[in-house]
């Protein structure tokens, strides 16, 4: 019997442990060497000190006449402890525990189950930490930087939050638009209400009027019932108009009347309905000219253009990336679960180099991608990020007195691309994703030769 009861606790998942009435363990199963990494020879007689709990630690170091809380107690229910693994790790555990009593009610010993938290305790610090981030001073609203260039942004949206009139955001694709019209609302009178976001780029003619105004049963083929616009459904809130530069010139008509007006009409009706909505607004157009043009309405770039607010490309503000890519860093590391060191110097070196034509949205795909590439356990170095950052030329506009820095980073940049093609040039123009001609061009300029690269036997 006692045979089939010890493979019974072996089975079990959580670690066993049994000692007599003097702490000296006399029974362990397999989970517990496996999560202690002591073997069953190596613990059994011993003193169960040699585990160096915790919560034991703190009764003896009190004096009390038991070594043990559980023995004081009687039991233990779910207590957070931790203990010494053999190698010297630290182990985090919940236990449990029960006094053994014989016939006469005498103390004979105790049970011991082990329950291993160490993901869940991880989890907690990565919890904790993502907290502090969220808190932290470089942030506000989601939005991440310090520079001057970011602060002044900041400043603009709190000063346009304290208006209701319309608000414009310029910017380059990915810099972080729609996170700025957030902020503006979430610091606004309005912040309470409800944001709603259109993007004018996709939808054709026939549907932005309807999604916009809402239409009314019949007013066109498929209208099968009455449906409310997007302005009625931001009343006493914001909308968010995103690539307004994309509004055809018959829809910045009537939302011109709207703004003036504050009624809506929806598609096939005739009544007026009263819509309170404050006009946030963004686009990578430039819409001066535009308008110079004539493909875009005087009229109409002068009502939503009362509070332009620029947002910088992420190369104009080269300090913040780090920020960022910590902060994007944290996030995965929090989502994904997976245990990443941090990023080398080296990476994050590069990732300052990097000009960044997609901006923070192309720096967060970046990390998301360093952590599929970078084994469990390891830091975030060059070979974990895209090739395109690892490879490309720098995507910023050159500054008065720079060509030399520029120069200097082409050659580098092509000298490992050859590197690693082994003198190659078709291969190393795919490295780089430029035509084989542009690498002979530079090779030529730089005075590099194919030879130069060739693996030596």
């Amino acid at each position: 019997m006692d045979h089939y009861w010890k493979i019974v606790v072996d089975t079990i998942q959580d670690g066993v442990m049994i000692v007599n009435e003097k702490g000296v363990v006399v029974f362990v199963n397999r989970a517990f060497e496996e999560m202690t990494g002591y073997a069953e020879g190596e613990i059994v007689g011993q003193s169960c000190h040699m585990c160096n709990c915790s919560d034991c630690e703190i009764v003896r170091s009190k004096g009390r006449r038991h070594w043990c809380s559980m023995f004081e107690q009687g039991f233990l229910r779910k207590q957070r402890c931790h203990l010494i693994r053999k190698d010297g790790k630290t182990l985090n555990v919940v236990k449990n525990a029960s006094v053994l009593r014989d016939a006469e009610n005498n103390v004979i010993g105790a049970v011991e189950t082990l329950t291993d938290v160490s993901d869940l305790t991880q989890k907690e610090i990565q919890i904790e930490r993502y907290r502090r981030e969220l808190d932290a001073a470089d942030r506000f609203h989601d939005l991440v930087g310090t520079s001057a260039a970011m602060r002044k942004v900041f400043d603009l949206i709190v000063n346009a939050a304290h208006s209701d009139a319309p608000v414009i955001i310029y910017g380059e694709s990915g810099t972080g638009k729609e996170m700025v019209a957030r902020a503006i609302h979430a610091e606004s009178q309005r912040g309470g209400k409800t944001c709603i976001k259109v993007n004018c780029a996709a939808l054709n003619d026939a549907l932005l009027e309807s999604e916009l105004f809402g239409h009314v049963k019949g007013a066109y083929t498929g209208a099968y019932c009455d449906r409310q616009g997007r302005f009625e459904a931001a009343h006493r809130g914001s909308i968010f108009l995103d690539e307004i530069g994309e509004l055809p010139m018959s829809h910045q008509v009537k939302l011109l009347r709207v703004l003036e007006e504050g009624v809506v009409e929806r598609v096939g009706d005739h009544r007026q309905i009263k819509v309170d909505v404050r006009l946030i607004s963004a686009t990578n157009r430039n819409l001066p000219q535009l308008v110079s043009l004539g493909k875009f309405r005087t009229d109409f770039f002068y009502r939503i253009n009362v509070i332009p607010i620029h947002v910088p490309p992420l190369r104009e503000r080269a300090e913040d990336i780090p920020l960022l890519a910590r902060s994007f860093f944290n996030r995965i590391l929090l989502k994904s679960g997976k245990q990443i060191r941090g990023i080398s110097s080296r990476a994050m070196g590069l990732l300052m180099q990097y000009g960044w034509p997609g901006n923070v949205r192309e720096l967060r795909s970046a990390m998301e991608f360093a952590f599929v590439t970078t084994g469990q356990g390891n830091v975030i170095d060059l070979e974990n990020l895209p090739q395109s950052i690892r490879y490309h030329d720098r995507c910023a506009s050159p500054q008065p007195g720079a060509s030399r820095t520029l120069n200097t980073l082409k050659k580098q940049r092509l000298i490992a691309a050859l590197r690693d093609a082994g003198g190659n040039q078709s291969q190393a123009a795919r490295l780089l994703g430029i035509s084989r001609t542009s690498v002979w061009n530079q090779m030529r300029k730089f005075d590099l030769f194919p030879t130069d690269f060739r693996n030596k036997s």
